[in-house]
C-alpha cells in the first residue's frame, strides 16, 4: 500500500523561458536535459569554491522547469540564481504557494498529481509528488523522517551551507552529481575532491542505544568524532569523522552506532569501518 507523505517545509521555485535548461545546467550538479515530464533528477547549488547551498529535486512539465526545495533556502536560491540570469531568456518565480510537495513509498505514484517523478537516488526512496493541495489522507512529515533515517538519505536540514561538500553528503552514491555533462558551479572542487580521495569525515546514519538529540557532539574517546544532524527516536544521521569509524562512538552516555546502508559503498575507512 502507497504510503504518501506531505512535506510543509518544502517549496517550489518555477524557471520558466527557452533558455532555462541551458541556464539551469551551467550552476547546478546534475543534467538537466534529463529532466522531462515523469523524470526528475536530484542537484545541488553550490559556491563557486564548490560548498554546499542547497539541494532540490528539479521537475518539469514540458514547458518549465519546478525545483522542489527546502522552504527556508527559497529566497536565497532565487537570489542566488538571479545573480547569473544576465541576458538569459528565463524567469524565476516562488510558486511555493500553488505547489503541496509530497513524498511517496511502498506503492505506486499517483497519477492524479500534476508531476509524479521517482526518487531516484536509490529503489527504495519512492517517489516524489508536486500536486495542487496536500493529498487527502496524506501521513504527516515525520514519516517521510522516519523513512529517509532509515534509508540514509540526506536533506538540508543535515547540511551546512557554505561548508558541507558534496562528496561528504553522499550525493556520488545517490546521483546527485553527473560526471559527464561538463562544468558546474562549484565542479572543480567537487571533482578534485571524489578523484584524489579526500574525503575525511561522512554523513552516516546511525543508530543509538537510547533516544538520540540533534546537534550533539559525538566522541570516539578524548577526541571529536563528528556531530548528529537530523534525529528521530533512536535513528539519526550523522556526520562523523572517517578515521574514528573503527572506534567506540558516544553522544554522552548514548552509544551510537553507524549504519552503512547498500548505496554507500565508497568508504575506505579503518579496519572494520567497511560493511
Amino acid at each position: 500500500m502507497t504510503i504518501l507523505s506531505y512535506l510543509p517545509e518544502r517549496g517550489v521555485i518555477e524557471i520558466s523561458g527557452p533558455d532555462r535548461v541551458a541556464f539551469l545546467q551551467g550552476l547546478v550538479s546534475n543534467d538537466v536535459t534529463q529532466v522531462a515530464p515523469g523524470r526528475a533528477v536530484w542537484s545541488a547549488l553550490l559556491t563557486p569554491q564548490g560548498r554546499y547551498l542547497a539541494e532540490f529535486f528539479i521537475f518539469s512539465d514540458g514547458t518549465s522547469l519546478f525545483l522542489d526545495a527546502p522552504l527556508a533556502a527559497i529566497s536565497d536560491i532565487m537570489m542566488r540564481l538571479s545573480r547569473f540570469r544576465l541576458r538569459s531568456k528565463v524567469s524565476l518565480c516562488d510558486q511555493s504557494s500553488r505547489f503541496a510537495v509530497h513524498a511517496g513509498w511502498d506503492g505506486d505514484p499517483e497519477t492524479a498529481s500534476l508531476m509524479t517523478a521517482p526518487d531516484m537516488r536509490t529503489p527504495h526512496a519512492g517517489f516524489r509528488m508536486l500536486a495542487s493541495k496536500p493529498a487527502a489522507g496524506a501521513v504527516n512529515a515525520e514519516a517521510y523522517l522516519a523513512h529517509r533515517l532509515a534509508l540514509g538519505l540526506p536533506d538540508h536540514a543535515d547540511l551546512e551551507p557554505d561548508k558541507t561538500l558534496l562528496m561528504e553528503a553522499g550525493f556520488d552514491e545517490l546521483h546527485g552529481i553527473d560526471w559527464g555533462k561538463g562544468c558546474f558551479m562549484g565542479q572543480e572542487l567537487t571533482a578534485r575532491t571524489r578523484f584524489r580521495g579526500l574525503v575525511k569525515r561522512r554523513l552516516f546514519p546511525v543508530d543509538g542505544n537510547e533516544d538520540l538529540l540533534s546537534g550533539s557532539k559525538i566522541t570516539a574517546g578524548a577526541r571529536q568524532a563528528g556531530d548528529l544532524r537530523t534525529c528521530l527516536g533512536r535513528r539519526g544521521l550523522a556526520m562523523l569523522r572517517v578515521d574514528c569509524l573503527g572506534e567506540e562512538l558516544r553522544m554522552g552516555h548514548v552509544v551510537v552506532h553507524p549504519r552503512f546502508p547498500d548505496w554507500l559503498t565508497a568508504i575506505d575507512g579503518p579496519a572494520g569501518a567497511t560493511p
